[in-house]
């Protein structure tokens, strides 16, 4: 069984020094299954993932804390919470993205819901990492931006991404996250991902719409640190999208 690491943001900002990329598996706890995906989990592991985020933009469940025991009884990949509410809070986990939608809008996600959190998450002694979420247009609208009544940025305007992250990154957080979000069906243009991984320090983050190897190429090779994959091995957990990402993560770092 594993323990509880610590470090995981070091440990991005790390690998990001080191010029090392690094492969993230998304899960949804309403679509868990520990049976079902302990064979995913297993080549996750082989495979050399890095992280495992979870969370969702519509939880239902109530099992998370049982998930993320299941998760670190059988693999020692660090977990990082990605809430998608003030209930996704759970001190099984390793550390918790703390987002605040800076793409958007919407104060509640700004800075309304953290105050709720703030004092449970304190308590629960998780690793905290201020985190500048940003939406960005994937073709149709997803779960993410209609729960979060929110606009994503236009997949065509690199410019006002590379602007917002720099505004992020300059009120403190500590690391950028660029989604599609669930369901995406285009990734984020290579254009957009490099205008905003050159404008800021901190490890950035890309996902949504994700299939493929040479997509997962071109995302790293624009400037991302850290990929993340979710709907495409959610939908079929034996897909070899898991061992082609991690070629292509292999290839995009420097050795």
């Amino acid at each position: 069984m594993s323990t509880k690491s610590s470090g995981v943001l070091e440990l991005m900002k790390s690998r990001k020094r080191n010029k090392q990329k690094s492969f993230a598996l998304l899960l949804d706890p309403d679509h868990f299954d520990i049976q079902r995906d302990l064979a995913l989990i297993r080549r996750s592991e082989s495979q050399g993932v890095h992280y495992i985020f979870v969370g969702g933009s519509l939880v239902q469940s109530s099992q998370l804390d049982d998930m993320i025991r299941n998760l670190k009884a059988i693999t020692s990949i660090p977990v990082v919470l990605f809430p998608g509410s003030v209930l996704q809070v759970s001190a099984e986990a390793d550390a918790i993205f703390f987002l605040s939608l800076i793409s958007g809008r919407n104060p509640e996600l700004l800075i309304g819901n953290h105050v709720i959190a703030a004092p449970y998450i304190k308590k629960s002694g998780l690793e905290v990492i201020p985190t500048g979420y940003l939406l960005i247009d994937s073709g149709r609208q997803t779960t993410a931006s209609y729960m979060s009544h929110t606009m994503p940025i236009p997949h065509d305007k690199p410019d006002i991404a590379q602007c917002t992250v720099m505004a992020g990154e300059m009120l403190g957080l500590q690391v950028m996250y660029m989604d599609g979000g669930s369901g995406a069906k285009d990734p984020i243009s290579p254009e957009m991902i490099y205008a905003v991984s050159n404008a800021i320090e901190s490890p950035l983050i890309v996902g949504g719409g994700i299939k493929d190897k040479s997509t997962a190429l071109k995302i790293l090779n624009a400037g991302a640190d850290i990929i993340v994959v979710g709907n495409a091995l959610e939908r079929d957990p034996s897909s070899s999208i898991l061992e082609e990402v991690t070629q292509a993560v292999m290839e995009c770092s420097k050795v």
